[in-house]
């Protein structure tokens, strides 16, 4: 006990998957098998850009991050609950206090840099159809360079503020109702006070600013070209919508996991509730398995180069 009275907690417990107790088997399975999938589909995607020349582009580059990105934040949660499971039986699992900040601040850091990456990319494809003349000049190699790093540097300075203010916080309770550490919630397990105040204040203009105006300025783009779109000719209209439909897709698939667990947080109490851990898991589960496959399907040159990749390993 501290001189104030709060539990110093050195470890927490996940008690996600205790009210999925009885298909830890299959929930093993099933998990290891997305991952393996998400791994292979993510890198397939990302050697294909990398190898072939004619990807070069920026557009191509950002798909790449956020695939990066993908690969990074699955390899960061589905080995630990695959060994969870293994271990607990999907029963109470124990983890570190510092083990859990640490895989919070990569999965939110990289979940803003994706959201962060998807705004880059409707800047770009704003730019290459609305001002085509100009694309040439404002999107050079050197500007995409850095807009990468900020996509990647901002999540990441503010992530570290965040985890380091959720460091320091009194915990009167150790139980997180998800199957992963994420940092909102473990501040939520805080004792309350001033300090708890100002990191809760902190995380939400964090969120608004980072999450929200990337978003906004998403949609604005899109509406953009969509005005565009529609005083141009058909075959031009239907080639950039082409092109902006799997942005756009994978942009909704975000917004809609991160507004539907944002709400959920809110209307829940903070006891065990089915409904938190399942969208805990669709939080993980939905963007790093559909963002490969809406890349390498609806992507047409990139959906060119993987058959013809494996029409030649199936030939060989």
């Amino acid at each position: 006990m501290t001189s104030a009275g709060f539990n110093v907690t050195s470890s927490l417990t996940l008690v996600g998957f205790s009210s999925l107790s009885g298909h830890s088997s299959l929930l093993f399975f099933v998990f290891l098998f997305l991952y393996l999938f998400v791994l292979f589909s993510d890198s397939l995607v990302i050697y294909i850009i990398c190898s072939q020349r004619a990807l070069h582009r920026p557009m191509f580059a950002f798909v790449a991050s956020v695939l990066l990105n993908s690969v990074t934040v699955s390899t960061l949660t589905y080995p630990k609950l695959l060994s969870d499971l293994l271990l607990s039986g999907a029963g109470l699992v124990q983890v570190s206090r510092t083990l859990c900040l640490c895989q919070g601040f990569f999965v939110s850091s990289l979940g803003v840099s994706s959201f962060m990456l998807l705004s880059a990319m409707a800047f770009d494809r704003y730019l290459s159809i609305c001002h085509p003349m100009h694309y040439a000049v404002l999107v050079t190699p050197a500007k995409v360079v850095l807009m990468l790093l900020l996509c990647w540097m901002l999540p990441f300075i503010g992530g570290g503020v965040t985890t380091l203010l959720a460091s320091r916080l009194p915990l009167c309770r150790a139980q997180l109702n998800r199957v992963y550490c994420d940092i909102y919630n473990i501040v939520s397990l805080s004792c309350g006070g001033a300090e708890a105040q100002l990191s809760g204040i902190y995380i939400l203009l964090f969120t608004a600013v980072i999450i929200f105006l990337p978003a906004a300025f998403v949609l604005f783009s899109y509406a953009r070209i969509l005005f565009v779109c529609l005083r141009r000719s058909r075959s031009f209209s239907s080639k950039a919508l082409q092109t902006c439909l799997p942005h756009l897709l994978v942009f909704f698939n975000y917004s809609i996991c991160v507004c539907l667990d944002l709400l959920l947080r809110r209307l829940q109490s903070d006891r065990e509730s089915d409904s938190t851990v399942i969208t805990s898991i669709l939080m993980m589960l939905v963007p790093t398995v559909l963002n490969p496959v809406v890349y390498g399907l609806k992507l047409k040159e990139v959906f060119t180069h993987v058959k013809r990749l494996l029409r030649c390993r199936r030939d060989s």
